[in-house]
């Protein structure tokens, strides 16, 4: 279960999801192939995890390895390890090596960090399906409408190691309303968006490339997780994964009210 993965460090902690399946259940559901494919997914999922030490992304640092979300300030939060697995898993054949991703309402900058290491792992073996033209933008863009929250996001990356990663503009990060996603940047071969939208914005569908995917929760009382698909054609599929609860997705005004 989710809340027995908490470890008393970030490899613990990354090791009991292993242990306790919740990588295996989720990737083994997302990867079209054999067991052995699914065990390799699930393992680079779980690289890319214990690259990203928790303790640089939090408030408190006594509660870092616990598989909980915390409160990162201005009503906003850092989810759960569990669900940065789930999401870093559904989106992980859509994050080949050089691919794009959007992360929308970045918060701390975590899963962000999550994400240009899976980019970044030789195993994963799909090419990107943005067009060539996208090869000098980022490999990772965050959009995050708190000022406060985008400069400690830098801080932290810059704590764990991602300075150059952020000096070349391989990650880059934005303060702007995620709902209008990041139009200088797209198309984007995935794209993450961290709070639960009442609709589907149309503007991030229209970010997306061809054949990629997002993974969004959508909903106000009663909220899902929603696949949204995008084939070769530019046909939109959208498809309920799981029931969840997150904060809304909202303008910055009321975000900081809440």
């Amino acid at each position: 279960m989710a809340w027995t993965s908490t470890g008393s460090s970030n490899a613990e902690l990354i090791d009991n999801m292993l242990r306790n399946g919740i990588l295996g259940e989720v990737v083994g559901a997302v990867v079209d192939g054999s067991q052995s494919e699914a065990e390799a997914a699930s393992e680079r999922v779980a690289r890319a995890m214990k690259k990203v030490d928790r303790a640089n992304y939090v408030r408190d640092k006594r509660d870092a390895y616990q598989d909980s979300p915390q409160s990162i300030g201005h009503g906003a939060t850092i989810s759960a390890p569990h669900m940065h697995a789930y999401a870093a898993s559904h989106l992980l054949p859509y994050l080949p090596p050089g691919g794009r991703v959007l992360d929308v309402g970045s918060g701390s900058g975590y899963l962000s960090a999550v994400f240009y290491h899976l980019i970044n792992d030789p195993h994963g073996e799909r090419q990107s399906l943005s067009s060539p033209h996208t090869e000098s933008k980022p490999l990772v863009t965050c959009i995050e409408h708190i000022a406060q929250l985008t400069d400690w996001s830098v801080s932290n990356l810059k704590r764990d190691g991602l300075d150059e990663a952020l000096e070349t503009g391989q990650i880059d990060m934005v303060t702007g309303d995620g709902r209008l996603g990041y139009p200088p940047n797209a198309p984007y071969d995935a794209i993450h968006v961290g709070a639960a939208a009442p609709e589907l914005p149309q503007e991030l569908v229209d970010q997306l490339a061809p054949g990629g995917r997002m993974f969004i929760p959508i909903g106000t009382y009663l909220q899902n997780i929603y696949h949204i698909d995008k084939d070769e054609t530019g046909k939109v599929t959208q498809t309920e994964v799981m029931g969840v609860r997150y904060v809304p997705l909202t303008d910055r005004k009321s975000q900081e009210e809440e």
